[in-house]
């Protein structure tokens, strides 16, 4: 089994087929796209596929150390996660293959009209240790 890390964007991913920020959504819209979401995550909890996941609030504050005695520094010449990444999910998978085929599915949820959203997803690995060979 191997973990995925898929990451929803706000900003930053090609522009979804159905383009319709969810901020001009009706409720409706917004409920039907999250029950979608809940219903692939209770999918993949059946199967021991679904790690666990959470969407983002758009809020944020960018922290690095600022040495010692210093207050940390909160401001930089950074990309700001909050204007970028929505939310995520991690998957425990069989395969590359199967990691790819479910984050099809989720780029399939719906969003503005009903419509699929058909959104881009980041899919990445989590970085994995070598094996230890003991005699």
């Amino acid at each position: 089994m191997a973990k995925y890390l898929l990451l929803k964007h706000y900003r930053g991913a090609p522009a979804a087929l159905n383009d319709v920020p969810m901020d001009r959504w009706t409720e409706a819209e917004i409920s039907a796209h999250m029950k979608y979401m809940s219903d692939w995550a209770a999918r993949l909890e059946a199967t021991g596929e679904f790690v666990d996941g959470q969407a983002l609030a758009p809020e944020g504050t960018f922290v690095r150390y600022g040495g010692e005695g210093r207050p940390p520094v909160t401001d930089g010449p950074f990309a700001e996660t909050k204007d970028l990444i929505a939310g995520w999910m991690v998957i425990d998978v069989d395969s590359y293959e199967r990691a790819l085929e479910l984050a099809g599915e989720l780029s399939a949820a719906p969003g503005a009209g009903g419509k699929p959203i058909h959104e881009w997803l980041e899919l990445r690995p989590f970085l994995a240790l070598a094996p230890t060979v003991t005699e």
